[in-house]
């Protein structure tokens, strides 16, 4: 890549510079902005489709307005590569998701125009509003742009968020990008040209005049002729849910049809109060094999940008994802009872298999984890068993969910929960870190984690057949490569397993972390227990081990504070045993975005780091000089 190849977009370094170009050169800019976008992520991989549907809006948003001053939040925040490439990050582009470079997302520390963070999805509505109420309090005179799509409006914080901005008034433009695979007919000249209009000042006056009209009428007559008037806008706007709620909405406007896309905008920013522009446009737009499977091309690995073909890895094992998705078509044949649920991750979850043979017993509820977690509740109350498929991070947004309307009613819901602990390049925002430590306080709880494939197909087993709230954590990629039994067993509740026995030191490991510890033990002679369940402990083996061992180590790819480690801690405080303990997990910080290997090295979470900390316990310590308690 170089500057001659793409000569707008080298001249272009923020979005000052950006306003310098004349109207007719932003074509040629979204041309440029468009195939670097490729080029780079054909290289490092990353989220393409989402971002080449945005390059009109966001060169539009950045031409018209005055940021950072001007505040845009992006949700989900993987829409916003072009964003990051306009803001002084183009020559670090192609440090995206790795190690020391940029974000996968949006992120305040990296940037000034990153106005928000944003991982998860329909948050940028709460946010904006916030914003935009401050700038109101501060007397600041700014514009506040929410820019939500992917999906993200499907999120109940999202129309919670909508429904208050309408009862503020507060100065919020919000921008649905609508980027369903298929568009509406009624995106066309036709529409534009409505769009323009309605935004206009003409529209803008006679709409006023309407109610100055219509507050002099009677109240029936005023009340029947408002009915018409909605009515009318109805034949030729696509809803009027928003109107309702309290915003001036326009669209749908052709969000790759720049010239149209500026004049809207320019009327809206025009316009005070709370606005919603909505915006179609199309995922992976101007990349043909993104635009045939943008759900292929919405997350990539590096591929070929001549032909879209993904680079292949070879993996000595089958992902957990597969072995979830193989062992949920199987348990589904067996029993009847099965419902999946997904919270809009069927792909990342593994659901797509069963999503065809029993599409009858599938349900994606949309970004709505809240939802998926009482919806499960639902059909517990009616003998069904659900399944809910979910990332560990998402399942955080469903917390008092779980609590409330699961646990304490006792009903017999799963969950397999995928991503947990280190995710590699999502980083901080995707981390499933802190499942072992938000879910072993709740009550009558089952928590497994599997030590391999074969392992995790049992306790998904295992958690089904469990009457109550069971789940199964397991991590992104693939495992040690055990084969997993056509048979499916059910493993005794709160019993683990030893793995390898030893002198003087005794390794507690869970899940992820037992493959490690198996090459600490046999380097330090040191006893192994594959513990698989954080919750119910296997009680009377760890009593067992305080006995017989003068250090106890436990390891997760947990968060240590309230984890596995503290679980045993706990106990052996109960009975009060003195016992030389050592808890490894992930240290109390947010990890920044590299490798999963690099994550673990970073944590002391790999076989050598586990094997370093041990010895640095292992040797004695220096005698303590006791400290003189000075009273006053």
């Amino acid at each position: 890549m170089s500057e001659e190849k793409f000569p707008l977009l080298y001249s272009i370094d923020n979005p000052r510079q950006l306003k310098l170009l004349q109207q007719e050169q932003l074509p040629q800019l979204a041309e440029e902005l468009r195939q670097y976008l490729i080029e780079v992520t054909s290289k490092t991989g990353g989220h393409l489709a989402p971002g080449l549907g945005t390059i009109e809006l966001t060169i539009a948003l950045h031409y018209l307005l005055d940021t950072p001053r001007d505040k845009l939040v992006w949700d989900i925040g993987h829409q916003a590569y072009p964003h990051k490439i306009l803001t002084d990050r183009r020559e670090h582009f192609s440090t995206i998701r790795q190690a020391g470079g940029l974000s996968g997302f949006l992120k305040r520390s990296e940037s000034e125009y990153d106005t928000f963070g944003a991982g998860h999805a329909s948050t940028s509505i709460s946010a904006a509003l916030g914003m935009a109420v401050a700038s109101g309090l501060r007397n600041i005179d700014n514009e506040v742009v929410a820019i939500i799509g992917d999906g993200a409006l499907t999120g109940g914080m999202a129309f919670e968020a909508l429904n208050n901005a309408g009862d503020l008034d507060a100065n919020l433009l919000v921008i649905l990008n609508d980027n369903e695979m298929s568009i509406s007919q009624n995106v066309g000249a036709i529409s534009n040209y409505l769009a323009r209009i309605l935004s206009g000042h003409a529209y803008t006056s006679v709409r006023e005049g309407s109610k100055t009209v219509l507050g002099t009428l009677p109240p029936q007559l005023s009340n029947y002729a408002r009915r018409w008037e909605e009515h009318m806008k109805g034949m030729v706007m696509p809803s009027t849910l928003f109107e309702e709620l309290g915003f001036y909405y326009i669209g749908p406007v052709d969000g790759h049809d720049l010239p149209t896309l500026i004049k809207t905008l320019k009327n809206m920013h025009d316009l005070k109060g709370p606005r919603f522009l909505h915006v179609v446009t199309q995922k992976g737009k101007g990349f043909e094999p993104a635009e045939g499977d943008p759900c292929v091309f919405h997350g990539v690995s590096p591929f070929n940008p001549d032909t879209g073909k993904l680079e292949t890895k070879k993996t000595r094992s089958r992902t957990y994802t597969n072995v979830f998705s193989d062992w949920l078509c199987d348990m589904a044949a067996k029993d009847d009872r099965l419902v999946g649920i997904t919270p809009a991750m069927r792909e990342g979850s593994g659901l797509v298999e069963f999503s065809k043979l029993y599409s009858d017993r599938y349900f994606d509820v949309g970004i709505a984890e809240q939802h998926a977690l009482t919806f499960a509740a639902g059909l517990a109350c009616e003998e069904l068993k659900p399944v809910v498929a979910i990332y560990s991070t998402f399942l955080q947004r469903a917390y008092d969910q779980l609590i409330h309307d699961v646990s304490i009613q006792d009903l017999d819901v799963l969950l397999a929960i995928d991503r947990a602990g280190l995710v590699g390049a999502d980083g901080a925002t995707h981390a499933g870190t802190y499942d072992f430590s938000y879910l072993r306080c709740i009550p009558n709880a089952v928590i497994m984690a599997p030590a391999d494939e074969a392992e995790c197909r049992d306790m998904l087993y295992t958690g089904f057949k469990y009457n109550g709230l069971a789940t199964v954590r397991y991590p992104r990629g693939g495992g040690p490569g055990a084969n997993e039994s056509i048979q499916m067993n059910e493993l005794p509740i709160g019993i683990a397993e030893q793995r390898r026995i030893g002198r003087s030191i005794a390794i507690l490991a869970f899940g992820t972390m037992v493959a490690p510890s198996m090459e600490v033990g046999a380097a330090l002679d040191a006893t192994v227990v594959n513990m698989r369940f954080v919750k119910p402990l296997d009680e009377k083996l760890i009593l067992e081990v305080a006995d017989a061992y003068s250090l106890i180590v436990t390891v997760e790819e947990n968060v240590v504070a309230g984890g596995a480690g503290s679980a045993v801690n706990e106990l052996l405080l109960r009975h009060n045993k003195r016992v030389n303990i050592l808890n490894l997990g992930v240290p109390d910080r947010h990890l920044d975005h590299g490798t999963q290997q690099q994550q673990l090295a970073e944590c002391g979470l790999d076989a050598a780091g586990i094997k370093q900390q041990i010895k640095d316990r292992s040797i004695a310590p220096a005698a303590v000089r006791p400290i003189q308690i000075v009273k006053n």
